[in-house]
C-alpha cells in the first residue's frame, strides 16, 4: 500500500477534529441544528487554516441522515459516499484551472436538476478569485437565487479580489491563523498515533514555521519524520533539516553588528553557507529576532507575546540592554526591505553581506536612524577612550600630527570676530523680533540654527540637526528668501544668507562663532 502523507492522513473527517476554528465550527453546527442553512457562503483565510477541509465536512453535515450534535455520522451512506468522493451531490471545482465563463455555465445548467440522493447540491469552488470577470457575472445570478437544494461554497486566498456584488450575496467566514499552541498540540497527539519519539522543542519549532498553517506543519513534520527514519526527533535535527538558523546564531551575528565588526559578521554568513542555511528563510528569522528584542525593550511582560524559552528570554533581555530603540529600528527596516527583494534574487548572500554591513557602517546611509547610530558608536568609542580626529578618523593618545602641540581628538575653539558688520549687528540684535514674523515648520527649524559671520560680511546660519538643515537648504523659496525678504524690509538693503550643517561631530557652538555672545540681542520678541 502506497504511503499517505500526514496532512491527508489527517484530515478532519468530523467537525470535532478541526482545530483553532471554533468560532467558524460553532456556528455551522448552530445552522444545522436549528436548519437555518444559507444558500451561498464564502470562507476566506490563508493556506492551510481549514477552509476546504470545513467545506467538505458542512457538505456531508447538511446531507446527513443521522447527524449527531450538527456533525456528519460518517456511517450513512450519503457520509461515506462523500468522503469516498463518490457522491454527485458534492462537486469540488478548482477555479485556478477552470476559470471561464463556460465553465460557470456548465453549472448553471447542472443546477436545474434535482440531487438523486440526499437533501443538497453543494458546489465547493476553490480558489474563487481566480474566476475571470465574465465567469463572475455569469455565477451571479444562481448565486443571487438558486434553487433551494443547491448550496455554493466559495473559498479564496484573497477575498479582495472578489467582487463586491459576490461578497454581499455570501455568509462570509474569516479563517484565522492557528496559534502555535493549537499546531503543537495537534502534532504531538498525531505523533502518539503514528508512535514517532519527538522533542517538544521541534515541535514547537516547526508549529512556528508553519506560520499559522496546520497543513504547512504537517507537511514539514512529515520531512523531517522522513530525513530521520526510525530516530528520535530533536530540534538539532529539525533545524538541519530545514535549512534553519538557531537563535544562538542570531546572538552572536547580532553582537558582530553592535561591535561594528564587518569581518566577524561577514564570517558567521559564511559559516550559514557552508552548513547550507536556507537564507531567505534567515532573513525572515532574524528579521523576527530584531523584532523580539524591540518588544522586550517595549515591557517587561513579553513572555506569552514571544512564545520563547526561558533562557532565550534572558538572553532577549541582556541583548535588549545594548542596543537603543531607534537603531533597532533601523536593522528591523533595513531587514524588512531585504526580506522583500530576496525572493526573487539570484545572488541571496551578496545582498546579505551588504545588508550587514550597512548595519556596521551606518555612515552609508544619511537618514535620521542612521546619524543615532553613528553617534552610538561614536560614544562607545570615547567610552574605550578612543577620540576623534578633525578628519573623523579614530586615535588612541599621541599628539596629532596635523596640528603640531596640539592634543589629538581636540577641535580648534571658536573665535569670536574682533569687528562685526553694522548689518549683521543689527539682524542679530532684532533677532527674536525677525523669527517671530516667520510662520509654521520654517520658523521652528530657523530657531535651531546657529547665527554666525560667514565669508564676504555674510550671515552664516549652522544646523546640528541635519532635518532642519535639509528643510531650509531644500525649502529655499519658503525658507531662505522669505527670510531674507524680512531682513530686507528691517534694514532696507539684502543681505547675503548661507546656510551649513555641521558635521564635525562636535556641537557648533565650540567650531563656529555665535554672534549672539558678542551682541546683546533683544530679550523681548517686537511688537509689529
Amino acid at each position: 500500500m502506497s504511503y499517505t502523507a500526514l496532512y491527508r492522513k489527517f484530515r478532519p473527517s468530523e467537525f470535532e477534529d478541526v482545530k483553532g476554528q471554533d468560532h467558524i465550527v460553532t456556528t455551522l453546527k448552530n445552522q444545522i441544528k436549528a436548519d437555518r442553512i444559507g444558500h451561498a457562503y464564502l470562507f476566506c483565510g490563508t493556506r492551510g487554516t481549514g477552509k476546504t477541509t470545513i467545506a467538505k465536512i458542512f457538505a456531508k453535515a447538511v446531507n446527513c441522515e443521522h447527524p449527531v450534535d450538527g456533525s456528519p455520522c460518517g456511517e450513512c451512506p450519503s457520509c461515506k459516499a462523500i468522503a469516498a468522493g463518490s457522491s454527485m451531490n458534492v462537486i469540488e471545482i478548482d477555479a485556478a484551472s477552470n476559470n471561464g465563463v463556460d465553465n460557470i455555465r456548465q453549472i448553471r445548467e447542472e443546477v436545474e436538476y434535482r440531487p438523486t440522493e440526499g437533501k443538497y447540491k453543494v458546489y465547493i469552488i476553490d480558489e474563487v478569485h481566480m474566476l475571470s470577470i465574465g465567469a463572475f457575472n455569469a455565477l451571479l445570478k444562481t448565486l443571487e437565487e438558486p434553487p433551494s437544494y443547491v448550496m455554493f461554497i466559495l473559498a479564496t486566498t484573497e477575498a479582495h479580489k472578489i467582487p463586491i456584488t459576490i461578497l454581499s450575496r455570501c455568509q462570509r467566514y474569516d479563517f484565522r491563523r492557528i496559534s502555535i499552541d493549537t499546531i503543537s498540540a495537534r502534532l504531538m497527539e498525531l505523533m502518539e498515533k503514528e508512535q514517532v519519539t519527538v522533542e517538544e522543542k521541534a515541535i514547537r519549532y516547526v508549529a512556528k514555521a508553519a506560520d499559522g498553517s496546520m497543513r504547512d506543519a504537517l507537511s514539514l513534520l512529515d520531512q523531517c519524520i522522513a530525513f530521520y527514519l526510525g530516530q528520535e526527533l530533536t530540534y538539532d535535527k529539525v533545524l538541519e533539516t530545514l535549512g534553519a538558523v538557531d537563535t544562538e546564531i542570531f546572538s552572536r551575528l547580532l553582537r558582530q553588528i553592535l561591535d561594528k565588526n564587518v569581518t566577524g559578521a561577514i564570517g558567521i554568513i559564511d559559516e550559514m553557507v557552508v552548513e547550507g542555511r536556507e537564507l531567505g528563510q534567515f532573513v525572515t528569522d532574524f528579521t523576527w529576532y530584531l523584532r523580539n528584542l524591540m518588544l522586550v525593550q517595549s515591557s517587561d511582560d513579553m513572555e506569552d507575546v514571544l512564545d520563547i524559552s526561558t533562557e532565550n528570554l534572558a538572553l532577549l533581555k541582556e541583548e535588549a540592554g545594548m542596543v537603543d530603540t531607534e537603531i533597532l529600528m533601523r536593522y528591523i527596516r533595513i531587514f524588512s526591505e531585504l526580506g522583500s527583494q530576496i525572493k526573487y534574487a539570484g545572488q541571496k548572500r551578496i545582498l546579505i553581506e551588504i545588508a550587514v554591513i550597512k548595519l556596521c557602517k551606518p555612515e552609508m546611509e544619511k537618514d535620521y536612524t542612521s546619524l543615532l547610530d553613528r553617534v552610538d558608536s561614536l560614544e562607545k568609542k570615547l567610552e574605550k577612550g578612543v577620540v576623534m580626529a578633525p578628519g573623523g578618523s579614530a586615535r588612541q593618545g599621541g599628539v596629532n600630527s596635523g596640528q603640531p602641540g596640539q592634543p589629538d581628538g581636540e577641535m580648534p575653539k571658536a573665535e569670536l570676530p574682533k569687528a562685526i558688520p553694522e548689518d549683521i549687528t543689527q539682524i542679530v540684535n532684532n533677532w527674536n523680533g525677525i523669527l517671530s514674523q516667520m510662520t509654521g515648520l520654517t520658523k521652528n527649524y530657523l530657531k535651531k540654527g546657529l547665527p554666525s559671520l560667514g565669508p564676504g560680511e555674510s550671515l552664516l546660519l549652522v544646523y546640528d540637526d541635519e532635518n532642519a538643515y535639509s528643510y531650509i537648504s531644500e525649502n529655499r523659496s519658503n525658507c531662505q528668501d522669505e527670510f531674507k525678504a524680512i531682513i530686507a524690509e528691517r534694514l532696507g538693503k539684502e543681505v547675503e544668507l548661507l546656510v551649513k550643517l555641521n558635521d564635525t561631530g562636535h556641537p557648533s557652538g565650540e567650531i563656529y562663532p555665535d554672534l549672539r555672545q558678542l551682541i546683546n540681542f533683544e530679550i523681548e520678541e517686537e511688537e509689529f
